[in-house]
């Protein structure tokens, strides 16, 4: 059975963006619950295409209301669906996202967010001392044609203990390991859609293998799980 994002998904969230406000979104809200469902059928396929290579011990679809206490953008509900696969821990460490998003807005997104700071420190470490292998699997041709380059948040010049003027420093003042990859509202919800992602996501691998065997060994390459 092909699992496809509806159309009505990116148009329901194209109309909200101007009128995104309780009264309308009540008026609507059936209307949302039937596409919410039908989308979410179509995560829980990919969860299932992922659990067939990988080991997804859970999948979280985020709700469309906005946590507003802390934020400038006052406007009630999200315009778009999201949803995270996550991988067995400790040993497997990474994870998968899906963001579904109108105006040729979609992504999808993989690898280590807001890290853990002991884990954020053991990789920089093992940058400080070697990071041939990383380079090796980041700069692969087929990997970057999937992924292109890694991305996230990083500090000026360089954390704290460490030289700013190491080979490595372009990996050691990172602050998360990111790839992500857009999609168009043609490619969305098109057929093919949850198989490009699922094989995009397979060709993560190498990235995660990687990243789960330093973050589950020490400098001497001895296990700590």
């Amino acid at each position: 059975m092909s699992h496809i994002i509806p159309k009505s998904a990116l148009d329901f969230f194209k109309t909200l963006e101007k009128n995104n406000n309780r009264e309308w979104f009540t008026e609507h809200k059936s209307e949302f619950k039937a596409i919410e469902a039908e989308v979410k059928q179509t995560y829980t396929a990919l969860n299932n295409r992922l659990s067939a290579h990988d080991d997804i011990d859970k999948m979280k679809m985020f709700r469309i209301y906005r946590d507003v206490r802390f934020s400038k953008d006052k406007t009630p509900y999200k315009t778009h669906f999201g949803a995270s696969f996550h991988r067995k821990k400790p040993e497997l460490r990474g994870g998968y996202y899906l963001q579904i998003q109108p105006n040729n807005e979609s992504f999808i997104a993989t690898g280590f967010w807001q890290p853990h700071k002991d884990d954020l420190l053991r990789l920089r470490k093992e940058f400080e001392m070697d990071a041939s292998e990383m380079r090796s699997i980041i700069n692969d041709k087929e990997f970057k044609s999937v992924w292109g380059n890694l991305v996230g948040d990083e500090v000026k010049t360089a954390p704290k203990g460490f030289n700013k003027e190491h080979e490595n420093i372009d990996l050691i003042k990172k602050k998360m390991y990111i790839f992500t990859k857009k999609f168009t509202d043609r490619e969305v919800t098109s057929k093919d859609f949850i198989n490009t992602v699922d094989n995009s996501f397979k060709s993560i691998r190498p990235f995660f293998d990687y990243m789960s065997d330093v973050l589950t060994t020490n400098l001497n390459g001895e296990s700590i799980i």
